[in-house]
């Protein structure tokens, strides 16, 4: 019992992690053990990170724009170049775009799409090999989408394709499980409710008081609570979890 939350010596890779919510998961994974690798389309924001994380752990920067098929393509060859096996992928990067409705415009809907739900399911198609290596009935290979409260409610703000994309990525979560199962790989999915990132900054400068006092909890989320879910998904203690998505958010949805 005393080793169900031992995520040493296995090997990640986390989509958007020089910032955010994925510099959270990736810290927490470098600080437990885990070799990581963090991607971003940013090449110096990522060197950047992975040489902070690096000084806890071992943290390779890995930049791609993981948006489209050529990209995931060389990012899962070079990762296959280096790895023999994958046991955790944390799809985490995301993009988000409010406009008026009448106004909204149609590349903005695809950017969103491509990187939030699109992105997702080919990194994990692409990264099958190498999960299905890592893979055992006794422990499963990971794959962890990082959605967000807003696929589980209705969030006013004009972002409506964040929102729909979110919610697909939640049933996709679900279709992904009913196959993988199967091969001994689980799939969950992780949405957070308020935390301190690019995405939020705006909201959280104006707004941050009101969405604190607000929240069942009476805060925002912190860098511990997003690590201890993920690594909770990556350890032995949720070998037994499939399927299922943890609103991470002080209990907004539980609420609302």
């Amino acid at each position: 019992m005393k080793s169900l939350f031992d995520v040493a010596g296995k090997v990640a890779v986390v989509t958007g992690g020089s910032r955010g919510i994925g510099a959270m998961i990736a810290r927490g994974f470098v600080e437990n053990g885990m070799r990581v690798y963090i991607s971003s389309r940013n090449a110096e924001a990522c060197d950047a990170m992975a040489a902070e994380l690096s000084e806890h752990g071992e943290c390779i920067s890995f930049p791609h724009d993981l948006s489209g098929l050529e990209g995931i393509n060389q990012f899962v060859q070079e990762l296959s170049e280096r790895e023999q096996k994958l046991d955790v992928l944390v799809n985490n990067a995301g993009a988000v775009w409010s406009a008026p409705i009448d106004e909204f415009p149609e590349h903005a809907w695809d950017k969103v799409m491509n990187i939030n739900i699109k992105a997702p399911f080919f990194l994990t198609q692409k990264c099958l090999p190498l999960l299905r290596k890592s893979a055992t009935p006794e422990d499963p290979a990971r794959v962890i989408m990082v959605a967000s409260i807003d696929g589980l409610h209705v969030n006013p703000m004009e972002t409506y394709p964040y929102a729909a994309s979110k919610s697909g990525l939640i049933h996709l979560t679900r279709a992904l499980t009913a196959r993988l199962s199967q091969e001994h790989i689980t799939v969950n999915a992780i949405a957070p409710g308020p935390f301190e990132s690019k995405m939020m900054a705006h909201t959280l400068a104006t707004q941050g008081e009101r969405i604190a006092k607000h929240n069942p909890r009476g805060r925002i989320g912190t860098p511990e609570d997003m690590a201890g879910t993920a690594i909770y998904l990556s350890s032995r203690a949720s070998a037994y979890v499939n399927g299922v998505t943890i609103a991470v958010d002080g209990g907004i949805v539980a609420v609302s």
